[in-house]
C-alpha cells in the first residue's frame, strides 16, 4: 500500500525507506536504515526528481501511482545517476512511455553505461537553464563531484525549494515524519548527518564549498535531499556544520584517540593520555579501531581539533586495522589538525614513523610529539605521556 508525504500544496515525498539494508554502498553500516527520496511536482506538467533503489521499487510505484492519480507523468529530472537514485529509471520509461528525461550531458553518459538506455525523449540541460512546468520554473546548476562527476541540484524559483540531490542528507530511515524540524534533529539524526557527510562527500570539500556558494545566491525556502529529511526551517543547523566540514575546520576544539592494541599495553598508553587531557578539563575521546567501524573515527575526525593515533607494530609495520583507518582518513582528504602519535613494539618499533608518513600527506597537519614504548608502558615513559597530554594541552 502507498505511503506518501505532503511536502507542499504541489509537492508529494514519494520515496520509500529500507530498514533492513545492512551495509550502505556495502561500506557503511546503517542500523537505523536509510531513506530513499524522490520527490514530486504536480504542476501543469508533472515532474519526477531522481527515483529510488532498486530494493524498495515495489513501494516506489504504488506512491508514485498514488501521487500521479491518473495523471502522466511528463520529465523525469536525473540529478545523480548512482543506483540508488536511479535504479527505476527503465522501469519508469516503460510505464510512462513518453517522459522526457532531463539531465545534463554527463548524466546522459552515465545513464546509458548503467542501463543501456538512449531515452526517445531527452532534455539536455546545463548550467542557469531553466525549465517551466506552468506556475514553476525550474533552474539548474551543475555541482560536479558532490559526490559524482554528473551531480546537478535544482531549484524552484517559484517555491524556492532547492532539490539538493546528495548534500544535505543524511543516514537514517524517516521513522513517519519527513521534516528535520518534526524530530529533535540535534539530539537524535545530527551525528548520522556527519558520519554520512564526511564518509560519502568528504573528500570534496572544495567542491562543496563551490555548491554552498551558488546556494547563498539563491532564496532558499526549503531544502529536499535524496536521503535524510527535509529542511523548511533552522537552515543554519545545516549549513553551517557543512561550511565547516567542507573547510575542513574542526566543528569542535577536543582530542580524538585512535588505538590499535593487541595485549592492551598500547590501550592502556592511550588511556593514560586521555585520562590526563580530561584532568586538564579538556574533552578526549577513544576509539578501538579493531571494533569501531572506520565510518565513526572518520566522522569523529571531521568533528574534532585534536588527534592521538597510537598503535603497536605488526610485522615490522602499522597494525593492520590502524593501517587501514590511516589510508581511509588520507583519501578523505582531512586536514588542518594538530597529531600526536604513539608507538609500541617490543624489538623493533616503526609504527610511529611509518604512522606520520601516512599523515604528512595530508595538508596543513602540525605534528605535537610522540612516545614510543616497548611493550608496555614503564616509569619514565609515564612521564612521557603525561609530558604529551600537556603538549596536546598547551596546543
Amino acid at each position: 500500500m502507498h505511503c506518501i508525504k505532503k511536502i507542499s500544496e504541489n509537492l508529494l515525498w514519494v520515496g520509500a525507506n529500507d530498514r533492513r539494508l545492512a551495509m550502505f554502498e556495502g561500506v557503511y553500516s546503517v542500523p537505523n536504515g536509510v531513506s530513499y527520496n524522490s520527490y514530486l511536482l504536480l504542476d501543469e506538467k508533472t515532474v519526477l526528481f531522481d527515483t529510488v533503489d532498486r530494493a524498495v521499487t515495489g513501494r516506489f510505484f504504488e506512491n508514485l501511482e498514488e501521487g500521479l492519480n491518473g495523471r502522466h507523468l511528463d520529465y523525469l529530472v536525473l540529478q545523480h545517476i548512482e543506483p540508488d537514485h536511479s535504479a527505476a529509471i527503465t522501469d519508469v520509461i516503460a510505464r510512462y512511455p513518453g517522459v522526457t528525461l532531463v539531465m545534463n550531458s554527463k548524466s546522459a553518459d552515465f545513464v546509458e553505461q548503467f542501463f543501456s538506455v538512449v531515452p526517445d525523449n531527452k532534455l539536455i540541460v546545463k548550467e542557469g537553464d531553466i525549465l517551466a512546468t506552468g506556475a514553476h520554473k525550474l533552474s539548474f546548476f551543475m555541482a560536479p563531484m558532490v559526490h559524482w562527476p554528473e551531480v546537478m541540484v535544482t531549484y524552484d524559483e517559484t517555491s524556492g525549494t532547492l532539490f539538493s540531490a546528495d548534500a544535505f542528507g543524511s543516514f537514517g530511515a524517516l521513522n513517519g515524519a519527513i521534516f528535520a524540524d518534526e524530530v529533535d534533529f540535534m539530539r537524535d539524526y545530527f551525528d548520522e548527518a556527519r558520519r554520512y557527510y564526511t564518509n560519502i562527500v568528504g573528500k570534496y570539500g572544495p567542491q562543496v564549498q563551490a555548491l554552498l556558494k551558488k546556494a547563498a545566491t539563491l532564496k532558499i525556502k526549503m531544502i529536499c535531499p535524496l536521503h535524510g529529511f527535509v529542511w523548511r526551517d533552522d537552515f543554519d543547523k545545516i549549513l553551517i556544520p557543512y561550511s565547516l566540514w567542507s573547510a575542513y575546520e574542526a566543528e569542535e576544539r577536543g582530542v580524538m584517540i585512535a588505538y590499535a592494541s593487541v595485549y592492551g599495553n598500547t590501550e592502556n598508553a592511550a588511556e593514560i593520555v586521555a585520562s590526563r587531557l580530561w584532568d586538564m578539563g579538556i574533552k578526549a575521546v577513544m576509539y578501538d579501531v579493531s571494533v569501531t567501524p572506520a565510518s565513526d573515527i572518520i566522522s569523529a575526525a571531521f568533528r574534532y581539533s585534536h588527534f592521538v593515533f597510537a598503535a603497536t607494530t605488526y610485522n615490522a609495520g602499522i597494525f593492520v586495522t590502524m593501517e587501514a583507518l590511516l589510508d581511509d582518513l588520507v583519501a578523505h582528504n582531512i586536514q588542518n589538525r594538530k597529531v600526536a602519535l604513539i608507538e609500541n613494539g617490543s624489538w623493533h618499533a616503526t609504527s610511529g614513523k611509518l604512522m606520520r608518513g601516512k599523515l604528512e600527506k595530508c595538508k596543513n597537519m602540525t605534528f605535537i610529539g610522540d612516545v614510543s614504548i616497548k611493550s608496555s608502558v614503564k616509569g619514565d615513559k609515564l612521564q612521557e605521556l603525561n609530558a604529551l597530554a600537556k603538549a596536546i594541552a598547551e596546543r
